[in-house]
């Protein structure tokens, strides 16, 4: 967390706009929703809907303070009960949203203690179920702000601290002590911004000012210009996808010509990549609004694919494929170093519930293949019932199908991200940053993801 010094305590400013305000109400109203009504939504969509007439600038705010809300929640939530006399209020969400966020900016952002101080005063005042609050929230932000240097001090590890107690036994469980550490630690430092390249990538590296990782990926350094006005945007040169998100599409080894099917294709990254290959795709996913935006990405880059609206549980096609990319949905644990709130609004019961729709996804997947063609089965989640577990009950159920190991060098010498059955499984923790310092201001790391390789034998 970064500390900022000159603390003041809110002042009276005159009526009117005031700076960051918007802003502060964005992240407050999407981090209320979560907190209220759950697994409704994602942080994402919820800034969307509470931030859409923002200015990009206060935009970036908003989603920095509900980020930075999430990414430490366990900590805020300790800071916070220690200083309320009657505990956490978590029968009114609104309120703890709103001490959160305003925690959140004195611990974790760089903005002035005042002005978090302040603004969240204004946002009780001005809101119904709050006004009779604002005195308890100038408070207790205060006393925050006054004890700021004790509490960063003993903000504890990641894993006991910043991470629910059901996903860090799981981890500990899945990984081992060592690894769930620093699994928690990495999802503190967030994550970079990776793009896939067309072609060149250590050229592109040089331009954007990044790094070839030797996944084929290039990362960015830590820059505040907007990713769409950078070299190579505008003429498809490059789109962004985290690295280890790039890795499954590209164990399809798809070859031009050949009939690809990319189930639950959207937001379409994966999609570019397959088309990219010359191969006729396919892609294939329930939301028609999730493939408008993935048909408008497809033409920026100039690349081309057939789209189908369609549940992939019960896709009809003429015949099989020579390969499928079945990226299936999944509780995206993988992808919380970007995504904090997954932590949050997650719970194991949803693991269960995704865990028989990618049964019955890679069931489906079965049929679509031709004898000898091959099936990569991915998903973003570090639980293991959405990626080990899923390909050792489809191997029993298909002994028409057997595994295809990942390769050393398909993982540029990486081996740590190759399982003892040949699968790809990479965590947040790998790929850290280079000890020598030769990556900058670069966040190491990579999402969690799992990844299968499978040939049809008969």
């Amino acid at each position: 967390m970064t500390a900022r010094r000159n603390a003041a305590p809110p002042s009276d400013v005159p009526e009117g706009p005031v700076a960051g305000l918007a802003a502060r109400r964005a992240a407050h109203e999407a981090v209320a929703g979560l907190l209220g009504k759950g697994r409704a939504f994602a942080l994402e969509d919820a800034l969307a809907q509470t931030g859409g007439g923002l200015e990009p600038g206060e935009a970036a705010l908003a989603r920095a303070i509900a980020t930075a809300t999430f990414r430490r929640f366990g900590l805020l939530r300790a800071v916070l009960a220690e200083r309320l006399s009657q505990g956490l209020p978590e029968d009114d969400p609104r309120l703890l949203a709103l001490l959160a966020t305003g925690a959140a900016q004195i611990l974790d952002l760089a903005v002035a203690d005042h002005a978090a101080v302040d603004l969240s005063v204004r946002l009780a005042k001005a809101d119904l179920e709050l006004r009779y609050r604002a005195g308890l929230v100038n408070a207790i932000l205060r006393r925050v702000t006054r004890e700021r240097d004790a509490i960063l001090a003993n903000a504890g590890d990641a894993l006991d601290v910043n991470t629910p107690d059901w996903l860090a036994a799981r981890w500990r469980a899945a990984y081992g002590e060592d690894a769930a550490h620093r699994i928690a630690a990495a999802h503190l430092d967030g994550a970079a911004v990776d793009l896939t390249i067309r072609e060149d990538a250590a050229a592109w590296a040089t331009t954007l000012g990044g790094v070839a990782l030797g996944l084929g990926s290039v990362r960015l350094a830590e820059v505040d210009t907007p990713v769409a006005s950078l070299p190579g945007y505008a003429e498809g040169a490059w789109w962004v996808q985290d690295a280890a998100a790039a890795l499954p599409a590209r164990l399809l080894q798809a070859a031009p010509g050949e009939r690809i099917a990319d189930l639950c294709a959207a937001p379409g990254g994966k999609t570019a990549q397959l088309a990219v290959t010359g191969a006729a795709v396919l892609a294939v996913d329930r939301s028609g609004v999730r493939l408008d935006r993935l048909r408008k990405n497809l033409e920026r880059l100039g690349l081309g694919a057939e789209i189908c609206v369609a549940d992939a549980t019960t896709l009809d096609v003429d015949a099989p494929f020579d390969g499928i990319l079945l990226d299936a949905p999944c509780s995206a644990t993988g992808t919380i170093r970007r995504h904090p709130d997954v932590a949050w609004t997650k719970t194991e019961t949803d693991i269960a519930r995704l865990a028989g729709l990618q049964r019955r996804l890679l069931d489906k997947a079965a049929t679509l293949v031709r004898p000898g063609g091959r099936l990569v089965y991915c998903s973003c989640s570090l639980e293991p019932e959405e990626g080990e577990q899923q390909i050792a009950g489809f191997l029993e159920r298909h002994p028409e199908f057997e595994r295809v190991p990942v390769t050393a060098d398909e993982v540029a010498g990486q081996v740590e991200m190759i399982d003892v059955q040949g699968d790809l499984r990479t965590l947040p923790c790998h790929l850290p940053l280079s000890s020598s310092g030769e990556t900058g201001a670069r966040r190491g790391g990579l999402d969690g993801f799992f990844a299968s390789r499978l040939r049809r034998t008969a």
